[in-house]
């Protein structure tokens, strides 16, 4: 398994996720925030062209992560999937793409992937998270969360590799000019995670597995690169199950390479 970012954060979010099996490689993308042009020049980069995909994940409506997902999907004839909270938001977008549904909890395979969606508290109609696995390597990807919750923490336990949101420095956004109920949203209980509690999630997971983590949808305002990686290393360092384990921050403009996963699972 190899997992790489086309970009994270307020701009546009978008991971790719890529798995062999015996001679066949699965791909898909987990939300896509871009136009169609800066999509398929960010797949270039990653040496992907669209029908590479086999599928696009949607976590929630946000424009973030769902605004390019439906003219992407339409031109390049990949299918869609996504619970029905969230098809309820968007469906006025999806006339002419192939809409599948997912729930929290309920397996679905896409050719060697399988996929795990788990719900989370985030300001949206019914928004999901994934875990992805390979049968080798598991994948945990939490990008947008208001708080972390037992449901979460048990989902992403045991995973190989780790997308963990970062989003703000508590005291940056109390200190921002950002209006009083903006700051109050992205740090409420459905907004976005902390640096701090992003800590806190790690120091409660099962890492006996995690081999890397990386912080994602860092608030170019309210967040720096350093203060992310400081969080999760400290919340790393506070685990009894901690070992060494790789942290890396993923960025808006560039997201990251591709990361693979091999060796003894």
């Amino acid at each position: 398994m190899k997992f790489a970012s086309l970009g994270s954060g307020s701009e546009g979010n978008s991971l790719l996720i890529s798995a062999l099996s015996q001679s066949s490689r699965t791909t898909v993308m987990l939300d896509c925030g871009f136009a169609i042009r800066e999509t398929e020049r960010r797949l270039a980069k990653r040496g992907m062209v669209p029908g590479d995909l086999a599928g696009i994940l949607v976590t929630h409506e946000h424009q973030d992560h769902v605004g390019g997902v439906f003219k992407f999907a339409r031109r390049h004839h990949v299918p869609v999937w996504l619970t029905y909270g969230t098809y309820q938001a968007v469906k006025k977008d999806s006339d002419g793409v192939d809409v599948r549904f997912c729930r929290d909890g309920e397996r679905l395979a896409i050719g060697s992937l399988e996929i795990v969606p788990y719900t989370v508290p985030h300001d949206a109609r019914e928004p999901v998270q994934y875990v992805l696995n390979d049968d080798r390597f598991r994948l945990g990807v939490l990008t947008d969360a208001g708080q972390s919750t037992p449901h979460l923490i048990n989902a992403l336990s045991g995973c190989d590799a780790l997308m963990l949101e970062c989003n703000h420095d508590k005291a940056m956004l109390a200190n921002s000019s950002y209006p009083w109920s903006l700051k109050q949203r992205i740090g409420g209980s459905y907004g976005h995670l902390s640096n701090e509690t992003a800590a806190e999630i790690l120091a409660g997971l099962d890492i006996s597995r995690l081999r890397i983590v990386v912080g994602a949808h860092l608030s170019q305002q309210n967040n720096t690169p350093a203060l992310a990686q400081q969080a999760l290393c400290s919340g790393l360092e506070t685990n009894p199950m901690g070992a060494p384990v790789e942290v890396r921050i993923a960025c808006q403009e560039e997201g990251f390479d591709w990361i693979e996963l091999s060796g003894q699972a």
